[in-house]
């Protein structure tokens, strides 16, 4: 899972485009934000799902110490911040394809189900996402399903797509 979210961040256009303290226009920011969004919809943050995210992130831009933990930290404190997910969903729409809007929702699948389980929570914040890049739901099914599969997690919880 952690691979494609690397290969994922490394390739996402306009990463880096946003100047030094504009996190609202960087789409590593914004991408991180929805991943740590999304790892906490369920109310429960494992810490291997955040070591997980901070060695991605690490891997695919070439960053360790202080411009990684700058990084997380703005992608952690945008999100927090953040009244809806409009602010970042609207930077990544803005810089990827349509095949870059189904990878993203794809990895948010994924870690989803990098837990064994998923929330109604979690399946909503999917959701919303997806709508706001555009990615439809038949898409959005096909790429849970596909997600579902490759973890192990049964069938039958989510949003009843």
């Amino acid at each position: 899972m952690f691979d494609r979210l690397i290969d994922f961040l490394r390739d996402l256009p306009g990463a880096g485009s946003g100047r030094d303290g504009e996190a609202d226009e960087d789409p590593r920011v914004a991408a991180a934000a929805l991943m740590f969004h999304v790892m906490d919809a369920d109310g429960v943050r494992l810490d291997v799902e955040r070591e997980r995210l901070e060695a991605a992130l690490s891997e695919a831009y070439g960053i360790s110490g202080k411009d990684l933990s700058a990084l997380v930290a703005k992608a952690e404190k945008a999100d927090r911040e953040a009244i809806d997910l409009y602010a970042f969903t609207s930077v990544l729409k803005r810089h990827l394809d349509e095949q870059g809007r189904f990878e993203f929702i794809r990895i948010m699948w994924e870690i989803v189900f990098a837990d064994g389980e998923l929330s109604e929570l979690e399946d909503n914040v999917v959701w919303r996402v997806a709508e706001l890049i555009g990615v439809e739901r038949p898409e959005r099914i096909a790429l849970r399903q596909q997600a579902q599969e490759a973890s192990g997690v049964a069938p039958g919880s989510g949003d009843g797509d």
